[in-house]
């Protein structure tokens, strides 16, 4: 069963990541071998999900930490 990349982005809100630990955090939730889907891709793993999700502009900068960054809620599609 593939999981879409929603849930990723609502697990990320209020909560701040580099992109090992948001690979981790998404492996810790989903499972080592989750497959993941998008209004616009499908059968993608975690990593190809967060450059996905990062190449789409869904990530803004960490306001409490540069090096990290959060989901940023405008850009999370409503359907």
């Amino acid at each position: 069963m593939s999981i879409h990349g929603h849930e990723v982005l609502h697990m990320m809100e209020g909560n701040n990541y580099t992109e090992s630990s948001l690979f981790s955090a998404i492996k810790n939730k989903f499972g080592e071998n989750a497959v993941f889907h998008t209004s616009s891709k499908s059968n993608m793993n975690a990593e190809q999900l967060i450059a996905f999700l990062k190449a789409k502009g869904k990530f803004k900068p960490s306001v409490a930490h540069k090096s990290e960054f959060t989901v940023d809620n405008k850009k999370i599609c409503k359907h």
